[in-house]
């Protein structure tokens, strides 16, 4: 049992069965579900750029090759971890449905969930769960949705931060070619600790958190906040705006 997030090294709470904190849980939750919108942009990338012929240059000693290397990298097949590079000369990482599939079959094998099956005569067969069920075939959007149901059990095992950390790699690696962030958008209420106009919801955040100081407020916490201090505030605003009745007979 951990006293803190193996991931965020946030404080869990007293007795908790947990090793990655709600915050990491849901974090990852985000990150499953932005991971196959990217594959439409990355399957139409395979295919190099393509344009006029610019003059000089060295020329080519071979035929360049007719996909982007970088992109069949997360694309294509390969192995759920890393191979030996002894020589130095290897680039790149895991592809994305290698490492997903790894993972799904990993958490199998350690959740030791029994597979009941019933042969010909009607009889019920138990064994050892080998590996993830998906209908249809293992591909990206089927194993991110099979990996984010098993989240709740995957956040208690000792495991987790290495899970969430090669998810989260994987992700940036996807980023970096398809030129895409997370989206932010500013709150307008202020911070309930340093009063500045300074909260932000990150898309793959649970917590609303402040940009000045250590704040974060739950999406709850915020709408109290709010409720609570923005009728006051719009106010004053009013208060300020509105033209004083000596002012007008002045005029």
């Amino acid at each position: 049992m951990n006293d803190i997030c193996t991931s965020c090294f946030a404080r869990l709470p007293d007795d908790s069965p947990r090793t990655g904190c709600e915050a990491c849980e849901y974090r990852l939750h985000t990150w499953l579900r932005e991971l196959p919108r990217h594959l439409p942009l990355m399957q139409d990338m395979l295919r190099p750029d393509t344009g006029p012929a610019q003059r000089g240059g060295t020329g080519r000693a071979h035929a360049p090759l007719p996909v982007r290397v970088d992109v069949l990298d997360l694309l294509g097949p390969g192995q759920p971890v890393l191979l030996a590079d002894p020589h130095g000369d290897q680039t790149g990482g895991v592809p994305m449905t290698p490492l997903l599939y790894g993972w799904a079959r990993y958490l199998t094998a350690d959740a030791d969930v029994p597979v009941a099956r019933r042969d010909a005569h009607g009889t019920i067969h138990t064994s050892r769960c080998e590996g993830p069920w998906l209908r249809g075939g293992a591909d990206v959007p089927r194993l991110c949705r099979w990996l984010d149901a098993y989240l709740p059990y995957a956040s208690t095992r000792p495991w987790w931060d290495d899970l969430y950390d090669q998810v989260e790699q994987l992700l940036a690696r996807v980023r970096r070619l398809t030129h895409t962030k997370p989206l932010t958008r500013s709150k307008d209420a202020p911070c309930p600790q340093c009063s500045g106009w300074s909260l932000v919801e990150k898309e793959d955040e649970l917590h609303i958190s402040c940009t000045l100081c250590p704040a974060r407020l739950t999406p709850e916490q915020y709408a109290t906040h709010r409720a609570q201090v923005m009728p006051a505030l719009a106010a004053l605003t009013l208060n300020m705006i509105t033209p004083k009745p000596e002012a007008t007979a002045a005029a």
